[in-house]
């Protein structure tokens, strides 16, 4: 009996050994667990302090966002080593030369107030010698899978038409059905420097937090590969970016295939914003209704060639501001293709598709009021002309979920009506 005792009392020291070595694990694991979260708290929190730059004013805007009037010689483009002596241009030197007059909209939408505006200008509009810039939350950068991919595009997210000569390790998902998807019309084959849209405006839905919708102008230098150039802007909804799905207006550029460089809207060191009226990155309002009342946006974008920088407008008259050409390699000197269009992210796996919507959410053929466009494509050459687009071709992956079809007229020019409402009974 004796010997049973001792080995019972050694089998409990042996159990309560265990016991005390779990919780001591438990109790380091969950230290470690603190410490994680202590250290990704810093890092944010260092992050929020490099992007929210001190605001002369504040204008809370109805969707939730702040919109802080930074001053212009405090905005995030100005924390690159480049650019610590940058005397800021506060105007192109030209523009480009034979601009269609955007109020001239087609018959049908005659009559219609098609005027747009941002939300935030509901409750006020920054001064002079500041620009708009949304305030980004801890919530906003928390979403990111981390504080490096905060604001960054995936590395798929320019379409590669089939018949374009590139790499074959560029984009392995060419012909997947999973990953970026696309529906565009597009230029290639010469210099070009610089594009021109009007694009109406709607809030597609997302199916899954982690995709977006968007519609928008690229321009683009260099080939496929990990050297790829490229300058866009238009307008997106995206949940995991802003935490809505507000229709907003956004631009994005990089000089590496979105690898390491460049960002959205004015969320790293870059694009120099000159206008004080309109902030990227905040809710676009009107958007454009089923068989109602369409509101479309124009985009240019445009080569100062004496200067080498890339300007954007917005609209009829908001001059927004350039990057300097600096940032590129192959931009430096002029795009060698331009793309216009929609692109969507189908998250769905094992071939399935999303129902998140591209434009309107309707096919191409069913033409104005319920269909996307694109109208008025123009390209400038060389001599700083905007032209109608010479062999406009179109691309997307799977025609039965996102499709393409152009056309033109007097009205409208070189146009095209693209998107669709992804899985349906031909796109399952």
């Amino acid at each position: 009996m004796a010997h049973a005792h001792v080995s019972t009392s050694r089998g409990l020291k042996g159990v309560l050994l265990l016991v005390f070595l779990f919780v001591d694990l438990g109790l380091l694991s969950c230290a470690a667990r603190v410490e994680k979260v202590t250290r990704q708290k810093m890092q944010v929190n260092k992050h929020l302090k490099r992007l929210n730059k001190k605001p002369v004013k504040t204008i809370e805007s109805p969707d939730g966002d702040k919109i802080d009037c930074v001053h212009i010689s405090h905005q995030p483009a100005f924390d690159h080593p480049f650019l610590k002596d940058h005397k800021i241009q506060m105007r192109p030197n030209y523009h480009p030369e034979g601009l269609y007059d955007d109020n001239k909209m087609s018959t049908e939408s005659k009559g219609k107030d098609n005027t747009m505006h941002q939300l935030w200008h509901v409750n006020g509009m920054c001064p002079e010698d500041t620009i708009p810039i949304r305030r980004t939350k801890e919530d906003d950068v928390l979403r990111a899978s981390s504080v490096k991919t905060y604001g960054k595009k995936h590395h798929k997210s320019v379409p590669v038409p089939r018949n374009v000569n590139i790499p074959k390790s560029a984009d392995p998902d060419i012909d997947n059905e999973s990953g970026h998807q696309h529906a565009i019309a597009y230029v290639e084959g010469d210099k070009y420097y610089g594009a021109k849209a009007t694009m109406n405006v709607w809030e597609p839905k997302i199916q899954q937090s982690n995709e977006f919708s968007l519609s928008q102008i690229w321009i683009l230098g260099g080939s496929f590969g990990q050297d790829l150039n490229s300058i866009e802007a238009g307008w997106q909804v995206s949940p995991d970016l802003y935490g809505d799905n507000n229709t907003r207006l956004f631009t994005y550029w990089t000089s590496d295939a979105y690898q390491a460089t460049g960002c959205y809207n004015l969320l790293c060191s870059g694009f120099i914003q000159i206008n004080s009226n309109i902030a990227m990155g905040a809710s676009i309002s009107p958007v454009s209704g089923f068989r109602n009342s369409q509101y479309d946006i124009s985009i240019l974008v445009w080569k100062d060639q004496k200067e080498g920088n890339w300007w954007m407008q917005f609209g009829n008259g908001y001059v927004l501001g350039y990057w300097p050409s600096f940032l590129f390699s192959y931009l430096a000197d002029s795009a060698s293709m331009i793309e216009w269009g929609g692109e969507v992210v189908n998250s769905e796996p094992d071939g399935h598709h999303t129902s998140t919507q591209m434009g309107s959410g309707r096919f191409p053929e069913e033409g104005f009021g319920k269909a996307s466009y694109f109208r008025n494509i123009q390209v400038v050459d060389k001599e700083n002309n905007l032209k109608t687009p010479k062999d406009l071709g179109t691309f997307t992956e799977q025609s039965n979920c996102y499709d393409v079809q152009t056309g033109s007229n007097s009205d409208w020019g070189h146009y095209f009506y693209y998107g669709g409402p992804g899985k349906n009974p031909n796109c399952p």
